[in-house]
């Protein structure tokens, strides 16, 4: 076995594991489709920036949850201090089509407190997403909000879940992570902005660890809106955890979260632990066939020409050893096919004591005189 031989028996695990971790990178990726569809948050438009009492509009909507129904409400003093600032006698409910749009009329109305007024647009049931469009009522007076006095106080309302989806990457142990999503109400006379949550996550029966989390926007008075944050956990963990949100010294919503094992790190290291030592014995045999001495190779520092006192073969003409006669191979002679048999060769005549005309004397042939 030569040194390539033994670096062309490494590379098929290597090529293996790499396969492996390539195939891990492509797979069980979240669809770019629903990450879009998570972002996307409901919308209202309107036919008319003001109008008149007395008169009617068009309220369209897009994104919101399809087969669920909405509320709309006209409200003064931009719904602060939630539907008592609103004509709720002459509000108007809608069914949301599959697609997610809906369209209905809204009567205009004197609101029971003064502008700015606003179309304020909520989910019913679903999600219960709330959005607020501002609206001149020609002919209603006009005052000045009221200044931020009061306390908040948040309370959750429905809506609590987990979203997202374990990759590829988190069954090789990577820290595995979602968006704690919980819809809230300002049950408070005063708005909340910005407000600073607490994440605590904690692992089978021992206490959580909290987290401070803070999220972007402002929730009015009487208002409601969905919470999203983010909560990950330490690489390779699993087992079976609990996910609380705290506002304040409240607990206002916990979450169950099971967490799989990462068996992609088993088998990292099972393809590890067979990968290396054939890769070492492998090298190891190729480094042996290196070193150990070829079959009939002359001895390093012997002269061609010498002979030792050892070697009892005889030399040739030029001094160097002639090689060995060679001994036949003995044939056993059931195994040797069947030959035709040589004939048999003539037996030798007689000799007599005289010699015979025909047969020479040992001195050449008897002189004969001429015709006799």
């Amino acid at each position: 076995m030569s040194r390539k031989a033994g670096a062309r028996a490494v590379r098929p695990g290597v090529r293996l594991l790499v396969a492996v971790m390539a195939c891990a990178l492509a797979l069980l990726a979240p669809a770019a489709g629903e990450a879009v569809a998570d972002e996307a948050k409901p919308t209202v438009t309107l036919s008319l920036q003001e109008a008149a009492q007395g008169t009617e509009i068009t309220v369209n909507g897009a994104g919101w949850r399809a087969k669920t129904l909405v509320m709309l409400l006209l409200c003064g003093q931009n719904m602060i201090g939630g539907t008592n600032s609103c004509a709720n006698a002459d509000g108007a409910a809608v069914a949301v089509a599959d697609g997610g749009h809906f369209t209905a009329r809204l009567a205009v109305v004197a609101p029971p407190k003064p502008c700015p007024c606003v179309v304020n647009v909520t989910s019913v049931n679903g999600d219960q997403s709330t959005v607020a469009v501002p609206l001149k009522v020609a002919g209603h007076p006009v005052a000045e909000l009221p200044a931020e006095s009061g306390s908040a106080r948040l309370a959750m309302l429905t809506g609590v879940r987990l979203k997202g989806e374990d990759g590829v990457l988190t069954w090789f142990g990577a820290p595995p992570g979602r968006k704690f999503t919980v819809t809230v109400g300002n049950l408070g006379s005063a708005p909340v902005k910005d407000p600073v949550f607490q994440l605590g996550t904690a692992h089978g029966v021992f206490a959580p660890t909290w987290e401070e989390a803070r999220w972007k926007g402002t929730i009015a008075p009487g208002g409601k809106a969905e919470i999203a944050l983010d909560v990950a956990l330490p690489a390779g963990a699993h087992g079976d955890y609990t996910v609380s949100l705290k506002y304040g010294d409240t607990v206002v919503a916990t979450q169950p979260w099971g967490v799989d094992r990462p068996y992609g790190v088993l088998l990292f290291w099972g393809l590890l632990l067979v990968v290396i030592p054939t890769a070492l014995f492998r090298v190891g045999m190729a480094v042996v066939d290196r070193v150990r001495p070829r079959a009939g190779a002359p001895a390093a520092g012997r002269h061609r020409g010498a002979r030792t006192p050892a070697d009892p073969r005889p030399t040739g003409r030029r001094g160097g050893p002639t090689a060995p006669p060679e001994t036949p191979t003995a044939v056993l002679p059931w195994f040797t096919p069947e030959a035709p048999a040589a004939p048999a060769a003539p037996e030798p005549e007689p000799r007599t004591s005289a010699p015979s005309e025909k047969s020479p004397t040992t001195r050449g042939h008897l002189w004969k005189p001429n015709g006799g």
